[in-house]
Formats: structure tokens, sequence, C-alpha cells
């Protein structure tokens, strides 16, 4: 693992930044990882046996062991007992943790409502569940400061405060929509007539995957990443598919303000925030964009790329991570 370590959170066992990719210290049991997630100064990784293993920065008890002491080194997280762990999403300073029952518990920071249980006043070392959260759960996703979950009866529940400043500013004087600000699993409108099957969220906007094919988006578009005109949308949006030729998508990744997403005939593309590379491929000094409703988006170059463009040398990936 390499990249910014200064939490520890490539566990490492120490806290410098790592610039060439070097094995992480941890004992794994037989059969090795199924999935690795990082957050805001931590990161989690599953094994094929179900197993959570964490570490980095836990000042607010995100890591789920039960205290808040960073951590350099890949620890089990006991705290979940003999739970069986299916997906693992990390936020800035909080996590989400989805059993194999279809359970979701949550531990960390709660200053925004983020981990979906009010009764926490600021934070959790306990992974704790969600009971708000009645029906069985197929996929989590864990954003800067907010939260989203699939259910298997077909709903998208959002919670926390994460992106309600922002809504405040570009909606006011209307009111802000409820699932933007609550602290507990809120129903997500406008989804009724399609069948979710995968939710991924990046600092402040929120994306679902449909068994169709279909992309809805919502939250900010500060960064081009909602392919949109406006600064913000508030309820899932469609996802025109003629952006990708027409192709349905069939899986989908964000970054905190940038999306990819493979297609049916597996091609990737990309869009949004790009000053780092983000996106793989080189944006165009000037690149506009038709959308529906008949306005021209036009975006600097280096900056943000708000056309979903193929992104060649990834044509045939396997699958689309972070």
């Amino acid at each position: 693992m390499q990249g910014a370590n200064s939490h520890g959170q490539l566990g490492h066992a120490y806290a410098e930044d790592v610039y060439e990719p070097r094995v992480a210290r941890c004992e794994l049991p037989a059969g090795g990882l199924r999935a690795l997630c990082g957050g805001g100064g931590h990161s989690a990784l599953i094994t094929e046996a179900g197993q959570l293993l964490v570490c980095g920065q836990n000042h607010r008890g995100q890591l789920g062991l039960g205290h808040t002491s960073e951590v350099t080194t890949f620890r089990l997280c006991f705290s979940l007992g003999q739970r069986s762990v299916r997906q693992v999403s990390c936020g800035w300073d909080f996590t989400l943790i989805l059993t194999d029952g279809g359970q979701v518990l949550a531990c960390g920071s709660n200053t925004y409502g983020q981990l979906g249980l009010p009764q926490v006043p600021g934070h959790t070392a306990e992974p704790l569940p969600l009971q708000a959260l009645k029906e069985h759960v197929l996929c989590v996703a864990a954003g800067l400061r907010h939260a989203l979950a699939v259910t298997c009866l077909g709903g998208v529940y959002q919670w926390g405060k994460g992106l309600s400043s922002q809504a405040k500013r570009a909606l006011s004087p209307q009111a802000i929509p409820e699932h933007l600000t609550s602290k507990e699993p809120c129903l997500v409108p406008g989804l009724d007539d399609v069948t979710p099957q995968r939710v991924v969220a990046g600092a402040a906007h929120c994306v679902c995957l449909t068994t169709g094919g279909d992309v809805f988006l919502w939250g900010s578009n500060k960064q081009g990443q909602l392919g949109t005109t406006r600064s913000f949308v508030a309820w899932p949006a469609l996802l025109d598919r003629t952006l990708m030729g027409g192709e349905s998508v069939t899986d989908v990744w964000s970054g905190w303000a940038h999306l990819v997403a493979k297609t049916e005939s597996g091609r990737v593309f990309s869009w949004g925030r790009s000053d780092y590379g983000q996106l793989g491929r080189a944006v165009s000094a000037s690149q506009s964009l038709r959308v529906p409703s008949g306005d021209s988006v036009t975006v600097d170059s280096g900056l943000v790329a708000c056309i979903p463009v193929q992104v060649e040398a990834l044509a045939g990936a396997a699958q689309v991570r972070g």
C-alpha cells in the first residue's frame, strides 16, 4: 500500500507517507482478502472469512475497536463478535459495516448524524446497529458526512446532514427535503419506478445504480460530477444514457468529486473533478455538454469534466473501484 499515511492508515506500523508500494503489516487468516476501503485517515479490510481488520486515525472511534487510540497496523475488529462482514464503507471519520445477515452497524463521529444513530450525541467507538433500518440491507455507502443504503425491498435510504448547507444555499427560499437533513435513515423519494441495486457516495453527492443499468445522481454538482448545469440536485436525477453511447451501466464508483462507470460492453467512462488526474484521461481545453434542458455546460481544462468520456486504457476492466 502507498500514499498519504499521516495516521498510519496504510498499516506499515509508522505514520509517514509512502511513495512506493509496500506490503502492509498484518496477519491474515487463510484465504486472503475480499475487499478493502479507505476513509479520511483510516482503512479497513475484509477477509474471505468475513472478518474485519482496521487501522489508522481513530480519534472518533471510527475503527470500531472500543477505544480512540490511533492504530498503525491492521487489527481485527473484535467488537463485531461472530458477525460475518459482507461490506465496509469508510467516510471521513466514520465507518459503516454491513453483515452477511443484512444488518448495518456504524461507528465513529456522529456530529452530522452520519451514523444514523440519533441516540449517539458525539461519537462511538463501538459498532452499533442501526435499528431504524428494519429491512435486509444489500449495500451501504459512506460519504464525507452522509450515508446511503439499499434494502432488499428496493428502498434507498439516506442520513447525515453533510449536504444540508449546500442544499440550503442552492434551494433557498424553498425548504430542504427531509432526506438531506435527517439524522436517521430516511427514504429517498423519486426511485419508486426502478429497482436500485447499488449506492455509492462522494464528498457531497449520491449515486444509485439500478438493475436496469440506469444511474441516478443527486447532491452537489460543484465539480460537474452530476452531468447537469445545476449547482445542486435535491432529488435523484437520471443520467442520460446517450452520454455513454446509449449503453446500460453495470458498475459505478465514486471518488470525493468524480465518478467512474463501466458499461455493458466493458467500456469505462469518467467525469467530474480532474485536477489531480483522477479521471485517468486528458481533459480538453473546453468541453460542452448538451443536456436535456437545452442548456450548455462548459468547463475549464484540468479542473472539471462534466461529460462522461471513455477512458480507452481501461476498456474491458473487470471492475471499477477505488
